[in-house]
């Protein structure tokens, strides 16, 4: 059964680590979240490190301003793991392509020093996939007579990010996840490294054992977020307890006016065979 907590403190003596998400726990891609900054650094003062996970397709420096320029503090995390820290070693392994690369400008630092060249889909070696060319009108079905072509050729996608939507603001976005659910759905190959796969969480336990100075009991590791199919399921995997934030992306259908419906919660991760160990609707301390 899940455990609806009333905030992050009643875990200080459970725990020693947090392998924490990003997008839909401590911002919404408008603004941060100071009640959940606020509970990320005083467990990081007060208990262990913070290591931030997030399906970011870009690599961790190229995110870091954008925490800045969002108001997440420093003293709330202690290392950052991304999607595109974990595939870069995917896309180094197949330069120089050519890659069909499909993504905003602004994933280029995913592909920065990888000797990688680029092509379209009738000439490409394989397909490099961050997320639509534009995010904010375009849907996954937007690219299925492309996909079509190049399932034809047989292409593989390699996937940075696997994450199916976001929530920027108050509106729903797709990602790369949806493009590569499409893809797949279609009779395409995939290759994924963000969550809920294995590499990106080595890298983040690699890193909470960096800060720790010590080895890391995965027993004493706690993952945080709020995606069922990457947070935690990828959680589940990795055989990591687990604290769901219910008011993230799937805070419509748990969070009503008098709160956390632990039915509903209950309800939504037997849907889609996962469990989490705790709940909360939103994260505090």
């Amino acid at each position: 059964m899940t455990r609806i907590l009333p905030g992050l403190s009643a875990l200080t003596g459970r725990y020693d680590a947090l392998l924490c998400d990003v997008w839909g726990v401590i911002h919404n891609g408008r603004r941060s979240f100071p009640g959940a900054c606020a509970a990320l650094a005083r467990w990081r003062a007060e208990v262990g490190p913070v290591i931030l996970i997030s399906n970011s397709p870009r690599p961790a420096e190229a995110v870091v301003p954008q925490l800045q320029e969002l108001g997440v503090p420093k003293e709330a995390w202690s290392m950052l793991v991304t999607s595109g820290d974990a595939t870069r070693a995917i896309l180094a392994g197949r330069a120089p392509g050519p890659a069909w690369a499909i993504g905003p400008d602004r994933d280029s630092p995913l592909y920065e020093g990888l000797g990688l060249k680029f092509a379209g889909p009738e000439a490409a070696a394989f397909i490099s996939c961050t997320g639509p060319f534009d995010d904010e009108v375009e849907t996954p079905e937007d690219y299925r007579a492309r996909f079509e072509a190049a399932i034809a050729r047989d292409l593989e996608m390699v996937c940075a990010n696997p994450d199916l939507v976001v929530q920027r603001g108050d509106k729903l976005i797709y990602c790369g996840g949806a493009l590569a659910e499409l893809y797949e759905a279609m009779g395409g190959r995939v290759r994924m490294a963000g969550k809920p796969y294995p590499p990106i969480y080595e890298l983040a336990l690699a890193m909470a054992e960096h800060e720790q100075g010590r080895e890391v009991d995965d027993a004493r590791v706690l993952a945080v977020g709020d995606g069922i199919p990457t947070d935690i399921r990828g959680a589940n995997a990795q055989g990591l307890d687990v604290l769901f934030i219910a008011g993230g992306i799937h805070g419509a259908q748990m969070v009503g006016p008098s709160g956390l419906d632990a039915a509903a919660v209950t309800a939504m991760l037997a849907e889609h065979a996962v469990c989490a160990d705790f709940a909360m609707a939103d994260l505090i301390w």
